[in-house]
Parts: structure tokens; sequence; C-alpha cells
């Protein structure tokens, strides 16, 4: 089940985060819209792989009760992958605000994969495989 987990969080932090640049768009500045994109795609993402998978399909494990410093792992990596989106997005590729949301959604999200991988590493705890 990790490919769906990471399938679900990447598909839906790309939606979310182009959908937040799509409506925002040139009304706030290019920063703020890199980090509300990020963010909200993030959650959104870590929201609909939680309800997908261990609610309506029953595998997976449950974070619904996730430690505090895995929150703050994951506003950092929000943040991180923001910013860094939106630095490659103005400068290398010049994106339109839509797209912008969507890569920092996309960035954000591949660092959150990677934090809730490394996060269910360890198979000694009930429930905390990724099968």
């Amino acid at each position: 089940m990790t490919s769906a987990s990471v399938l679900i969080v990447l598909i839906v932090a790309i939606v979310i985060g182009g959908i937040t640049g799509l409506v925002l768009g040139d009304a706030i500045n290019i920063y703020i819209l890199g980090l509300v994109s990020g963010f909200l795609g993030v959650i959104a993402a870590a929201t609909a792989r939680n309800y997908v998978l261990v609610r309506l399909a029953g595998v997976g494990p449950d974070d619904s009760c996730i430690p505090a410093v895995v929150v703050s792992f994951s506003i950092v990596a929000s943040i991180a992958g923001s910013l860094a989106a939106e630095d490659i997005g103005e400068t290398v590729f010049q994106l339109p605000p839509a797209m912008l949301g969507a890569f920092a959604g996309l960035v954000s999200s591949v660092l959150m994969v990677m934090l809730m991988v490394t996060y269910h590493m360890n198979p000694d705890k009930p429930r905390n495989r990724l099968t």
C-alpha cells in the first residue's frame, strides 16, 4: 500500500495547490502564494490519504493521533518545499500562478512523503507499517 499512499498524497497535493494558485492568482505576493499552496496541499493530502487508506480501505497506518514532532516536521516540509518551488518556478520556469501553486504542492508533498515513509519505517510497532 506504499505506492497507493504516495500516489494519493502527490495527486491531492498537486490538485489542491493548483486550485489555490488559480483562486488566489495575482491577488497576493508570489511568496505567500507558494506558502499557502504548499501548506494547503500538504494538509489536504494527509487528510485524504488517512481517510481513503485507513477509513475506507482499512489498510495502512492510522495517522489520526500523530505526535507533535511529526506535525512540526510537516510544517517545515511545507515551508521548505513551497519556498523551493517558488524560487525554481519563478527563476527557471517562469510559471503562471496556477502552475506555481501546483508545483509548490508537488514539492511540499514529496518532502511530506519522505517524512511519512521515514516515520513509518519502524516495523516493530503494531499498525506502523506501510504495506
